[in-house]
Order: C-alpha cells, then structure tokens, then sequence
C-alpha cells in the first residue's frame, strides 16, 4: 500500500489527556539530564539549568518534553535506580508545575517511571519496550500513563558492535507488534500504546535508512509512531556533517518523515525543525497527507 493511502492514528491517550495527532508532526523536545548522552550530554546537569532549557523547548514550539537521566548511547553504562531519580525527578516535578505541555519520562527503571508519574509525568518511554524490568509492565498498566515502546537489538553496551538483519524492516515491524500485543493483553488500551523503530539502536547506518525510508509500513499496527533521529551519528555518515552540527541533516529526514505520516518526532533542534515542517506543509500538495 502507497504512504498516502496507509491510515494512520488520530490520537495518543495519556495518563490525563487525549493528544490529537494531526497531520504535521508534533514535536518531542528532548532534554538529558546526564554527563554522558551523545549529543547535550553534561549541559543540564544542574536543575536550574535543565528547567530553563525545558522552558526554552517549549517556547520554540516543543508539543512535548521527553526527560531521561541515563544515557543509552552506544557503549554506556548503567546507573543506580537512586542516580536516576535524583536526576530527574526534581525537574519533572518543576517542569509539570510551569508548563502545560506532556512530560514524558524516558527510563527502562519501574521505580523511576512510578515516582516520575506521580510527580506529574504524561508518558513513560522505555527503550527496552518492557523488556528491562519485569515491574515495568505493572507501573504501566496501573499508573494509566501513555507508552512508547522501542525495538533494540542487544544493550546499549553491545548494540553497535555488528548489528545483523535479513530484513531490518520486516524484523522491526513483527517485533513491535508482538511488544504491542503483550501491553493489549495485559489490559493496556492500544490508544495508550506509540511505537518506535529505534533508529540508531543496534542498527547500521544502511539499517537506519531502510528503516526511515519504511516508516509509512508502522502505520499498519495502528497505534501513534515516534522517531528519534535527531543528531545522530548516521547523520554524518550520510551528508558529511560535522558530529557538532547535524541539524541540517535531521531537518531533511524530519521532512521526509513527515510526507509519510510519522505522527511524533523526538528532537534537539525544535525551533529550527518546526519552521522547516511549517514551510514543508504550506507547499506541500493537498493529496500528499495519508488518509484519516
């Protein structure tokens, strides 16, 4: 089936909310709170600073926040349930006291999922997809949060050392729907569920472009699609970017993920991809969106 003719989901229900899901895609603000992660990591250390760079997301056009306190970049390391909490909660609280838009908690740690919900989190976003602590599935389906679950092949500790496929888009596909299937059968509405192919997680820069140029095919599992491409080294093996500045490249794949319906992108750069989404749309063709 053509891109344009794939329906698509209209909403993403969250712990308090209903998020409409129109035809341009909202845009994920991305803060990490770590000394580690590839692209910010140790700008936001301090909560001061990270709550003022939140503000700045969300006056830039951010339609989400996305908070995480452990890096997953490729050969990292794990820390404490206590070093994460620490971390992030101070800011999730903050941040669901002064603004208005969904935070979303990106941990594979139940504990840390829990107190982020109470402390006001929308989303949980977990890139184990359920598979890194056996309590997450019990925080999901009883804090009535919104969930994103991401394929990874291996850890982020092993995940690029030889990432191997014989069909990464048909791999990614069955896996996610089978991660979506445990959650509906465990009780959670498949309007609470958003999947994400893991672009960069233990795939090569040739999987990661399969994967982008096939994200219409994750339409098919009907439930709201996140991408999170933003800065990512594949970036620069493709235009020749510098590692520093990779925005142009992330513009470019945002557009093009946008003419296939990709409801959530998960970005760095929210001002500048949201002026060149808004442009893309106002000359884009009428019949270009997928069908409601």
């Amino acid at each position: 089936m053509e891109p344009s003719l794939l329906k698509r989901a209209t909403i993403w229900q969250l712990r308090t909310r209903t998020l409409d899901l129109p035809s341009r895609p909202l845009l994920m603000g991305i803060l990490n709170i770590t000394p580690d992660s590839f692209s910010d990591g140790g700008q936001f250390l301090d909560a001061q600073t990270a709550i003022a760079q939140l503000q700045k997301l969300v006056a830039d056009g951010a339609d989400l926040i996305d908070i995480g306190g452990e890096s997953t970049r490729p050969g990292s390391t794990s820390i404490s349930e206590q070093q994460e909490m620490d971390r992030v909660l101070p800011v999730v609280e903050a941040v669901c006291k002064l603004v208005r838009v969904p935070v979303s908690i990106d941990t594979s740690k139940a504990a840390v999922a829990s107190a982020a919900v109470a402390a006001g989190a929308e989303i949980i976003n977990d890139v184990t997809a359920m598979r890194g602590d056996p309590q997450m599935l019990e925080v999901v389906g009883r804090s009535g949060a919104g969930v994103c679950i991401m394929h990874m092949q291996g850890t982020p500790q092993t995940m690029q050392l030889n990432p191997q496929y014989e069909d990464v888009v048909h791999e990614v596909l069955h896996f996610l729907r089978e991660a979506r299937d445990k959650l509906i059968s465990a009780g959670i509405a498949q309007a609470r569920i958003c999947i994400d192919p893991g672009i960069g997680f233990g795939k090569t820069a040739e999987h990661n472009l399969a994967l982008l140029r096939n994200c219409w095919r994750l339409h098919e599992l009907d439930c709201a699609v996140l991408v999170g491409h933003s800065r990512k080294s594949f970036l620069s093996k493709i235009a020749g970017d510098e590692p520093a500045d990779r925005t142009a490249a992330g513009i470019g794949v945002a557009c093009a993920l946008a003419s296939q319906g990709v409801q959530i992108l998960r970005v760095h750069d929210v001002a500048q991809v949201r002026g060149a989404l808004t442009l893309f749309n106002a000359t884009a063709e009428d019949d270009r969106e997928p069908a409601a």
